[in-house]
Formats: structure tokens, sequence, C-alpha cells
């Protein structure tokens, strides 16, 4: 516990762009500015099961989230779209706490509509990632729709959903677009499952 707890400080007292944006990747990242925070309408709700989906992932896996049921507990992170800041800085982050994730039984899930060559390019200059990163490009959103986290631009939410080892919702953070998901949140809906 008090492993996760230093993990959860260091994570929220690094700055914003402390992971990734830095030299190069940080001239690369396109800023589109201040977004309306929401932008669709939630079609699932916690105590829902999931809606079944198959991604491919940047690692060429075809990525099923049934393949996880009595296995692993599932937390999804839909993301807006790649080579944005709050995104850059976001995912590379969870590397610092995977062991929260080791310790909770969870696998973690990234999911952008980008497509698999840009979320290569994207990913490779972020540094090593430990989780899958999975394209829902094509149909575009396919699964961001099915969750309701599809923006009317055609980019998700940024968005946890937290899916227990039976398929079931026990979670949900569809966020401010222009801010990262507070780790806490995530750490406190994963412990109610143990």
């Amino acid at each position: 516990m008090k492993k996760t707890i230093l993990a959860i400080i260091f994570f929220c007292l690094l700055s914003s762009g402390a992971y990734a944006l830095s030299g190069a990747f940080k001239d690369s990242v396109y800023n589109a500015g201040e977004m309306k925070p929401v932008d669709s309408v939630l079609k699932v709700k916690a105590g829902d099961a999931v809606p079944d989906f198959a991604l491919r992932s940047v690692s060429g896996k075809l990525i099923a989230v049934k393949d996880y049921f009595g296995e692993k507990n599932v937390v999804i992170s839909f993301v807006p779209a790649a080579w944005t800041p709050v995104c850059s800085d976001q995912w590379p982050g969870y590397n610092i706490v995977q062991d929260i994730f080791d310790t909770n039984d969870a696998v973690l899930l990234g999911i952008t509509v980008d497509n698999i060559p840009t979320l290569y390019a994207w990913t490779k200059e972020m540094g090593a990632l430990w989780f899958e990163v999975l394209a829902d490009f094509w149909p575009h959103g396919a699964v961001a729709e099915k969750f309701g986290v599809l923006r009317t631009d055609g980019m998700a939410e940024r968005a946890i959903i937290i899916i227990d080892k039976k398929g079931i919702i026990r979670y949900i953070d569809v966020h401010n677009i222009n801010q990262r998901p507070p780790l806490e949140s995530i750490v406190r809906a994963l412990e109610k499952l143990n």
C-alpha cells in the first residue's frame, strides 16, 4: 500500500509534459488548444456487460476484450488522438505505475481512433509502453461509438473504463478532454475489485 501511495504521489507531482514531451518529440506534438470538455453521450453504465470488441494492436496482435474474462481486470484508456499534448503525457505516465496494475491483477488497453502506422510512430517516440495500444481506426471509431465516447469531430473522448474479470463494467470516467484523469480514482476503483 505504501508503494502504491508513493507511486501515486510521484505520478501526480510530475508536471504536465514530464514523461514524453521533451526535445524533438515536443516539437512534433500538435496542440489543438482548449476543446469542449465532453462531447458525447455514454451508451454504457456501471453494471453493464462490456460491449464485445476486438482491435488490432501496434504489436500486430488482434486483442479481444473477452480474452481477459476470468483472468484479468481490464482498464481501457480511450484517448482522443496521437501526437497531442495530454495524450502524449498520459500514457507514458502509466509506465511509472505499472506495478499498481499488476498488484490489482489488471491489464491496461490503450485505445485511440488513429491508424496503426500513426500509432506505431507515436508510441515509438514516447518510448516503450508496457500495455497494448489498439487502433479503433476502421470502421472509424466503431468501438468508441459502442461505448458512447466518440466525439462529433471523430476523436474519442478521454475516458477510463474499468471492467472486472466477469466482463462487467465497474467504473467509468469520461474526463475533461483537456486534462489527464486522476490516477487515484483508477487505483480506488481497481482496489474495490479485489
